[in-house]
């Protein structure tokens, strides 16, 4: 039996190391105001979305990244597939359709404080139905999940059919990265949470979110709850303090590089991302592989994707490393 066990082990690493990390969900723009004209506003658009931004770490970190999502026909559907193309995200599974492409606009008063509006009903990134999951491959490393995606419809009906479908055989990643602005009520993100953790083995969060959907709530508490449902590892991301991370042999803490921060977006997307790759190169990247996972290499995957986090942080917008730029070994 042990050996039955032991070369399922090392067959599920060999096929995560060369199977592609899939991330589902939205791809948008993010529209700034740049300023006046004499007749109306400058705008600065660019192309953002939490999941795609995950998908982009995955890439630039050298494995194999596909994105599954809906891009719109229109002119800026067609810059954001310029840009997944341009990082060598496979499209292979991307839906083209008529709806339009969200908008997030950010703007700001005469304080400089920034106000948002999101745009984003009937987008095309929602248009994901359970049809449309023939589009993925047989064999895949992992899915990643997450932001408001997991929340409205279409897709997030998709999202739990493609969980329901493939959280045996693949591993199932999932970072609430709470959005107010698209969905407002907090027991709708508890619940999904709550869905999710169930059938995810890799669950992480911001304490900018947990203290949202848990205030006053023990973080050693709730990881507890979630291993009971049936998580492996949960890691809670804190900043410039660092990440906690929760394995079945018990918590670590790793400290965040003292660096000068530029702007903190798409750090979390960054730690997501690295933590996936960083699996994958330790040959723990499948339901097993976590199950089994060691408190030292969560140890070494935490400080790996602080670390990476860190650089991102030092740049202008979410510009996530490559993997020359972090240390060779986890």
């Amino acid at each position: 039996m042990y050996q039955v066990m032991a070369l399922a082990f090392y067959q599920g690493a060999a096929m995560s190391n060369k199977s592609p990390i899939v991330v589902c969900g939205e791809s948008l723009l993010d529209v700034f105001q740049n300023g006046e004209t004499p007749t109306g506003l400058t705008l600065d658009a660019v192309v953002g979305g939490s999941p795609l931004n995950v998908a982009m770490g995955v890439a630039r970190l050298g494995h194999p990244a596909l994105f599954f999502g809906g891009l719109s026909r229109d002119f800026l559907g067609e810059r954001i597939e310029r840009t997944l193309r341009a990082e060598g995200i496979s499209m292979d599974a991307v839906l083209h359709c008529d709806a339009p492409t969200t908008l997030s606009l950010v703007g700001l008063d005469a304080q400089g404080v920034p106000s948002y509006r999101f745009y984003g009903h009937g987008g095309a990134d929602r248009q994901l139905r359970p049809e449309h999951l023939d589009r993925l491959p047989a064999e895949v490393a992992a899915f990643h999940f997450g932001s408001y995606a997991c929340v409205v419809e279409p897709i997030a009906a998709t999202i739990e059919a493609l969980v329901e479908q493939r959280r045996h055989r693949s591993v199932i990643a999932y970072d609430p990265n709470v959005r107010l602005n698209v969905e407002p009520d907090l027991a709708v993100w508890r619940q999904r949470v709550d869905w999710m953790a169930s059938r995810s083995h890799l669950l992480k969060l911001s304490d900018e979110d947990f203290e949202r959907l848990y205030p006053g709530a023990s973080p050693d508490g709730m990881a507890r709850h979630w291993q009971a449902a049936g998580v492996s590892l949960v890691m809670l991301t804190r900043g410039g303090e660092g990440a906690v991370a929760w394995t079945r042999e018990g918590r670590c803490e790793v400290s965040a590089p003292r660096i000068s921060v530029v702007d903190t977006v798409g750090a979390g997307d960054t730690f997501q991302a690295s933590t996936l790759v960083a699996l994958a190169e330790l040959g723990r990247l499948s339901p097993l592989g976590l199950a089994r996972l060691t408190l030292d290499e969560a140890t070494r995957i935490a400080a790996f994707a602080a670390g990476a986090a860190a650089i991102t942080c030092t740049r202008r917008g979410p510009d996530l490393p490559h993997r020359a730029q972090l240390p060779a070994q986890i």
